[in-house]
């Protein structure tokens, strides 16, 4: 704005030779044929360049051994615990929806349930191990791994929590095929 009026600008004069009319755009066009109907291409069949062997080849001749994963009765055993500190009455409903969600099969919401508690009280070593418990039901033994170490940390001097968490820490290891650090958990679980 220029003194109250607004100030419009006047198309120069090498704007107004770049813009054509539609007529003379219409004469650069390219005409396109249809696509052609390839419902009359026929496939060509498939012919090796090799003759097929008529040895029959195992699954053990193709792939390099590898450790065979135990059983689930052969994993580190390890038995859940109950809450060894006391807890809010807020964090106890928490826990006992936990509880309830976990048992009906509902492993998300029993998780975000344990979340809410952490928020709560994020210096309970139990609530951590709940929650690496929850997160190894749900087949992601990297971040039970994961919070079954910060349980243990925050554990100070609860040595069954502690023992328990190394074994958690064993089940997820041999969850992820790394048994020797497994072996490695089991062994730290031991000293407890």
């Amino acid at each position: 704005m220029y003194g109250g009026q607004p100030k419009i600008q006047k198309p120069s004069v090498s704007t107004q030779k770049q813009t054509k009319p539609p007529s003379a755009a219409a004469k650069g066009t390219v005409k396109t044929q249809p696509i052609k109907d390839f419902s009359d291409v026929k496939p060509e069949p498939f012919s090796p360049s090799e003759p097929a062997s008529s040895d029959p080849v195992t699954l053990e001749a193709l792939e390099p051994s590898a450790p065979t994963p135990p059983s689930p009765s052969e994993l580190t055993p390890f038995q859940p615990i109950e809450a060894t500190v006391r807890l809010s009455p807020v964090v106890t409903a928490l826990v006992s929806a936990a509880n309830q969600n976990s048992n009906a099969g509902d492993l998300d919401s029993a998780a975000t349930s344990i979340e809410r508690a952490i928020r709560i009280e994020p210096r309970n070593a139990t609530l951590f191990y709940k929650l690496a418990l929850l997160r190894l039901k749900q087949s992601k033994p990297n971040l039970a791994e994961d919070l079954a170490k910060k349980s243990a940390l925050l554990a100070a001097t609860d040595t069954t929590l502690k023992k328990h968490c190394w074994l958690l820490i064993a089940h997820a290891r041999e969850m992820q095929q790394d048994f020797s650090g497994a072996k490695a958990a089991r062994a730290k679980a031991d000293n407890f």
